[in-house]
Protein backbone atom coordinates (compact mmCIF):
# COMPACT_ATOMS: atom_id res chain seq x y z
CA UNK A 1 0.00 0.00 0.00
CA UNK A 2 0.80 3.39 -0.36
CA UNK A 3 2.43 5.76 2.06
CA UNK A 4 0.61 8.81 2.23
CA UNK A 5 3.16 10.48 3.60
CA UNK A 6 5.24 10.12 0.22
CA UNK A 7 3.21 11.17 -2.91
CA UNK A 8 3.32 8.63 -5.52
CA UNK A 9 5.51 8.83 -8.50
CA UNK A 10 3.89 9.42 -11.75
CA UNK A 11 4.96 7.80 -14.52
CA UNK A 12 5.04 8.61 -18.21
CA UNK A 13 4.29 6.73 -21.01
CA UNK A 14 6.34 8.33 -24.15
CA UNK A 15 8.19 7.61 -27.40
CA UNK A 16 11.33 7.31 -25.57
CA UNK A 17 9.90 4.99 -23.15
CA UNK A 18 8.66 3.05 -25.68
CA UNK A 19 12.25 2.95 -27.50
CA UNK A 20 13.66 1.55 -24.48
CA UNK A 21 11.43 -0.93 -23.88
CA UNK A 22 11.40 -2.25 -27.54
CA UNK A 23 15.08 -2.01 -27.33
CA UNK A 24 14.75 -4.61 -24.51
CA UNK A 25 13.11 -6.58 -26.29
CA UNK A 26 15.13 -6.94 -28.99
CA UNK A 27 18.27 -7.89 -27.39
CA UNK A 28 16.74 -10.29 -25.15
CA UNK A 29 16.98 -13.68 -25.48
CA UNK A 30 13.08 -14.66 -25.45
CA UNK A 31 12.36 -11.52 -27.56
CA UNK A 32 10.32 -9.99 -25.11
CA UNK A 33 10.10 -7.79 -22.04
CA UNK A 34 8.22 -6.19 -19.62
CA UNK A 35 7.62 -2.43 -18.01
CA UNK A 36 6.39 -2.71 -14.44
CA UNK A 37 4.62 0.15 -13.65
CA UNK A 38 3.02 -1.60 -10.17
CA UNK A 39 5.90 -1.66 -7.28
CA UNK A 40 5.83 -5.24 -6.44
CA UNK A 41 3.73 -8.42 -6.79
CA UNK A 42 1.30 -7.72 -4.44
CA UNK A 43 -0.05 -4.76 -6.20
CA UNK A 44 -3.23 -4.61 -7.29
CA UNK A 45 -3.86 -3.91 -10.33
CA UNK A 46 -0.92 -4.79 -12.19
CA UNK A 47 0.02 -2.74 -15.00
CA UNK A 48 2.85 -2.70 -17.33
CA UNK A 49 4.56 -2.46 -20.72
CA UNK A 50 4.81 -5.90 -22.57
CA UNK A 51 7.28 -5.56 -25.41
CA UNK A 52 7.01 -8.18 -27.96
CA UNK A 53 9.51 -9.22 -31.33
CA UNK A 54 8.27 -11.41 -34.21
CA UNK A 55 9.34 -15.03 -33.60
CA UNK A 56 8.68 -14.55 -29.97
CA UNK A 57 6.58 -17.21 -28.57
CA UNK A 58 4.54 -17.24 -25.49
CA UNK A 59 2.79 -20.43 -24.55
CA UNK A 60 -1.25 -20.46 -24.89
CA UNK A 61 -2.54 -19.81 -21.03
CA UNK A 62 -5.38 -18.76 -19.21
CA UNK A 63 -5.60 -17.26 -15.94
CA UNK A 64 -8.84 -19.29 -14.57
CA UNK A 65 -7.71 -20.18 -10.77
CA UNK A 66 -7.56 -17.53 -9.64
CA UNK A 67 -9.75 -15.98 -12.21
CA UNK A 68 -8.41 -12.84 -13.85
CA UNK A 69 -9.33 -10.75 -16.57
CA UNK A 70 -6.17 -9.53 -18.71
CA UNK A 71 -6.83 -6.03 -21.06
CA UNK A 72 -4.14 -5.41 -24.02
CA UNK A 73 -4.16 -1.93 -25.72
CA UNK A 74 -1.44 -1.64 -28.58
CA UNK A 75 1.24 1.64 -28.06
CA UNK A 76 2.68 0.73 -31.10
CA UNK A 77 3.10 -1.69 -33.54
CA UNK A 78 1.10 -4.70 -34.93
CA UNK A 79 0.26 -7.93 -32.09
CA UNK A 80 -1.79 -11.20 -33.02
CA UNK A 81 -3.92 -12.24 -29.89
CA UNK A 82 -5.39 -15.70 -30.45
CA UNK A 83 -8.57 -16.83 -28.65
CA UNK A 84 -8.94 -20.94 -28.49
CA UNK A 85 -11.24 -23.38 -27.42
CA UNK A 86 -10.61 -26.02 -24.69
CA UNK A 87 -9.04 -28.62 -27.14
CA UNK A 88 -6.54 -25.86 -29.09
CA UNK A 89 -8.96 -25.28 -31.87
CA UNK A 90 -8.70 -21.87 -32.56
CA UNK A 91 -11.81 -19.61 -32.26
CA UNK A 92 -11.03 -16.21 -33.01
CA UNK A 93 -7.49 -14.40 -33.87
CA UNK A 94 -6.81 -10.56 -33.63
CA UNK A 95 -4.80 -8.01 -34.90
CA UNK A 96 -4.23 -5.56 -32.52
CA UNK A 97 -2.77 -1.67 -34.12
CA UNK A 98 -4.58 -2.85 -37.64
CA UNK A 99 -7.78 -1.37 -39.04
CA UNK A 100 -8.37 0.72 -36.45
CA UNK A 101 -8.62 -2.23 -32.95
CA UNK A 102 -6.18 -0.82 -30.31
CA UNK A 103 -7.06 -3.68 -27.30
CA UNK A 104 -9.08 -6.58 -26.28
CA UNK A 105 -9.84 -7.69 -22.54
CA UNK A 106 -9.67 -11.50 -22.03
CA UNK A 107 -11.76 -12.76 -19.78
CA UNK A 108 -10.91 -14.82 -16.98
CA UNK A 109 -10.08 -18.06 -17.84
CA UNK A 110 -10.25 -17.95 -22.00
CA UNK A 111 -7.08 -19.84 -23.41
CA UNK A 112 -5.18 -17.12 -25.08
CA UNK A 113 -1.96 -16.08 -26.66
CA UNK A 114 0.04 -13.08 -27.66
CA UNK A 115 2.62 -12.28 -30.46
CA UNK A 116 3.98 -9.46 -32.42
CA UNK A 117 3.01 -9.56 -36.04
CA UNK A 118 5.04 -6.25 -36.81
CA UNK A 119 9.10 -6.61 -36.15
CA UNK A 120 8.21 -4.92 -32.83
CA UNK A 121 5.08 -3.78 -30.69
CA UNK A 122 4.21 -2.89 -27.34
CA UNK A 123 1.32 -3.15 -25.89
CA UNK A 124 0.12 -1.55 -22.60
CA UNK A 125 -1.45 -4.63 -19.95
CA UNK A 126 -3.52 -4.70 -17.33
CA UNK A 127 -4.43 -7.68 -14.69
CA UNK A 128 -5.45 -8.47 -11.67
CA UNK A 129 -2.77 -8.86 -8.85
CA UNK A 130 -1.37 -10.10 -6.78
CA UNK A 131 0.98 -12.35 -8.67
CA UNK A 132 1.69 -15.66 -7.83
CA UNK A 133 3.90 -17.99 -10.16
CA UNK A 134 2.56 -20.87 -8.54
CA UNK A 135 -1.18 -19.72 -9.79
CA UNK A 136 -0.47 -16.83 -12.20
CA UNK A 137 -1.01 -18.97 -15.39
CA UNK A 138 -2.37 -22.06 -16.77
CA UNK A 139 -0.38 -23.55 -19.87
CA UNK A 140 -2.38 -25.29 -22.26
CA UNK A 141 -1.74 -29.23 -22.41
CA UNK A 142 -2.32 -29.14 -26.38
CA UNK A 143 0.76 -26.55 -27.35
CA UNK A 144 4.01 -26.27 -26.54
CA UNK A 145 5.87 -24.52 -23.70
CA UNK A 146 8.49 -22.10 -24.39
CA UNK A 147 11.39 -22.88 -25.26
CA UNK A 148 10.40 -26.19 -27.29
CA UNK A 149 11.42 -27.35 -30.67
CA UNK A 150 7.64 -26.85 -31.69
CA UNK A 151 7.18 -23.59 -30.47
CA UNK A 152 7.74 -21.87 -33.70
CA UNK A 153 6.42 -23.94 -36.17
CA UNK A 154 3.14 -23.50 -34.21
CA UNK A 155 3.79 -20.06 -34.02
CA UNK A 156 3.70 -19.90 -37.91
CA UNK A 157 0.83 -21.42 -38.28
CA UNK A 158 -1.13 -19.36 -35.64
CA UNK A 159 -0.25 -16.28 -38.12
CA UNK A 160 -1.23 -17.85 -41.31
CA UNK A 161 -1.69 -15.20 -43.91
CA UNK A 162 -0.78 -12.13 -41.71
Amino acid sequence: MANPAMPARVQLINQLLLDRVRARAEASLRGRVNHNFHSGPDDNPHRFLNALTRGSYCAPHRHAAPPKAESFLVLSGEVLVVIFGDQGEILERHVLGRAGLRGIDIPPGVWHTITAVSLAAVCYEVKPGPWDPENDKEFAPWAPREGDPLALATLVGWLGDL
